[in-house]
């Protein structure tokens, strides 16, 4: 019998200058010292030769009071439209020192979990990480963009992933923990819905539940848009009402110590203490820090109001979510969402589905909040007139590693498997032959290459005649996706697709000739498929002879940024 033990390692990471300790999560932070700091010796971690940077717990403990030494959200930076997730542009701030890009600062978190690994449980080559059946989890409404960021991300510290989608691993804990009688609390011809709200994002996911012959099936049939909405936006927000109470504007190093301070008193009120006020103490400036400070509180009434009333109102289903028009001139950042009802955000996905859940099951921090799951049950119990069935994890956080172990387990036949396939539909771009026109841009139609739902590692011929690669030059492909458009095939045509779909990067190959050759035009058959890790591949293959090549992501090309 298979050992189904899971385990969970301890990483060991830095917690304060020189001083190392081992906890059960990796924050995803990464503090880049100043010269002097690096020279002390204090920021050495085992396992590792560069010292000019650590990632972590203490990276995340100085992220208030030294912004622009600190990268956060880079995982969110790889999927922003406009933005070459490959130049060094974090901490996104004007007076950073020193900057990387947010595939760079990925890379070193992964490196970082891999040394930990070899480290403290490999005892030989043989069982280093990059000999074991890797399981990396990603945001569900990761593009084909953002996958294949991630897995380059994995490749570069010698990691070769599967990956799995953040909700589909939740479920897969809550399977092993009722394992012996979940196909009990879950019901048939259904769909259950994994609320995932996370310090900086929130995902939708539908798992529909079939029963095939007496056989249950699981699918996930949909998942949202990458939501920019989660708890920072909800510690900010307490984070200004305070401000209001000072009555007094704090500099950046007050106001980041004030936001610090409302996360953790928004815990406290909203977790198992259920304080009905706490304390909130700003330090003065100047000479006398203590003798200036300022004081407030935080109350009970105060988070009901501005967390759960204003992240979470009561809406209808048909409710939509308020987008407002952008200024033309924006500083720059991440595309934050405008609407911060988290509720109406949840309504437009199950309408956008027609799809009714009548189970939930809730993931990330945030949801740790009895009153926050219980708001958002609330909210669907009055869409659907019915008592919605919440499914129990046991640890929020630790519920997506442990999914991702039990899903390797799965894998090898151990166990039921989500069915799944590709979350997005993918199209090529069909630029319409017209006589220039000045101030007016041919409009754009595009083709579907990747239906929405494809198998892993399914591949499929597309539909277009007269295709060509430009040998000597640079040839590109504009390139959409869609998480809306499930009824699309292969070979549909949308019309102006620059309106209706995302575009991502353009896909290009720069095929070299001899320095005497022209370019020249080569007749193409073009390829896509879907592989069996979750990532899109798009080929262009020579009618008249068997050559072929990958079409990449152009990252630097701006005609196609958003």
């Amino acid at each position: 019998d298979p050992d189904k033990n899971i385990q969970i390692l301890k990483v060991r990471q830095i917690i304060a200058p020189g001083e190392i300790d081992a906890l059960e999560s990796l924050p995803s932070f990464l503090y880049l010292p100043d010269d002097n700091s690096v020279n002390s010796g204090k920021f050495n971690s085992d396992g590792r030769e560069d010292n000019s940077y650590c990632v972590g717990a203490y990276a995340r403990n100085v992220a208030s009071d030294q912004a622009s030494r600190v990268i956060s959200s880079a995982k969110s930076w790889l999927c922003s439209a406009g933005q070459d997730p490959t130049s060094d542009f974090l901490p996104a701030i004007d007076d950073a020192e020193k900057k990387l890009s947010p595939l760079e600062a990925m890379t070193r978190y992964l490196q970082h979990l891999k040394n930990a690994w070899n480290n403290q449980v490999a005892t030989s080559p043989e069982e280093y990480i990059d000999k074991q059946e890797v399981i990396l989890t990603v945001p569900a409404s990761f593009n084909a963009l953002a996958r294949e960021l991630t897995v380059m991300a994995a490749e570069a510290c010698g990691i070769y992933p599967n990956l799995l989608e953040e909700p589909q691993a939740a479920f897969y804990s809550w399977i092993k923990e009722n394992e012996e009688n979940w196909r009990e609390k879950v019901s048939a011809d259904s769909s259950i819905l994994v609320v995932d709200i996370g310090g900086g994002t929130t995902d939708f996911s539908l798992i529909g539940v079939d029963n095939q012959d007496g056989n249950m099936e699981l699918l996930r049939s949909a998942v949202g848009n990458h939501l920019l909405l989660g708890g920072d936006n909800m510690d900010f927000t307490l984070a200004y009402a305070m401000q209001q109470k000072l009555g007094k504007r704090l500099n950046a190093r007050q106001f980041s110590s004030l936001v610090h301070q409302c996360r953790q008193a928004k815990e406290r009120i909203l977790g198992e203490e259920a304080l009905e006020r706490i304390d909130i103490t700003v330090l003065g400036t100047g000479s006398s820090l203590i003798g200036g400070s300022l004081k407030t509180e935080l109350t009970q009434e105060e988070v009901d109001q501005f967390i759960i009333q204003a992240f979470l109102p009561d809406c209808e289903l048909d409710a939509e979510v308020q987008r407002q028009q952008r200024s033309g001139l924006r500083s720059f950042g991440l595309n934050f969402e405008a609407d911060a009802a988290i509720s109406r955000h949840l309504a437009e996905f199950i309408k956008t589905n027609d799809n009714m859940p009548k189970t939930v099951l809730f993931n990330g921090g945030v949801t740790k909040a009895k009153q926050l799951r219980q708001r958002v049950s609330s909210i669907i119990n009055s869409w659907t007139g019915e008592e919605v069935d919440v499914l129990a994890d046991s640890n929020p956080d630790l519920a997506v590693a442990k999914g991702a172990a039990w899903y390797a387990f799965v894998r090898q036949g151990n166990s039921i498997r989500i069915k799944a396939g590709s979350a997005l539909s993918y199209y090529v771009g069909l630029e319409s032959s017209m006589p220039a026109m000045p101030g007016f841009a041919p409009p754009v139609d595009a083709i579907c290459v990747i239906p929405q739902g494809a198998e892993d590692g399914t591949s499929f011929d597309i539909p277009i005649d007269d295709l060509a690669l430009l040998v000597g030059e640079d040839s590109q492909f504009r390139f959409f996706c869609t998480n809306n458009r499930s009824e699309d095939e292969l070979g549909s045509i949308v019309q102006d697709a620059d309106l209706e779909l995302e575009e991502l990067p353009a896909l290009h190959k720069n095929l070299s000739l001899e320095a005497d050759e022209a370019p020249r035009l080569i007749p193409i058959n073009m390829k896509a498929i879907f592989t069996e890790i979750g990532t899109v591949q798009v080929w262009g293959e020579a009618k008249s002879t068997d050559q072929k090549w990958r079409l990449e992501f152009d990252l630097a090309e701006e005609g196609n940024q958003q």
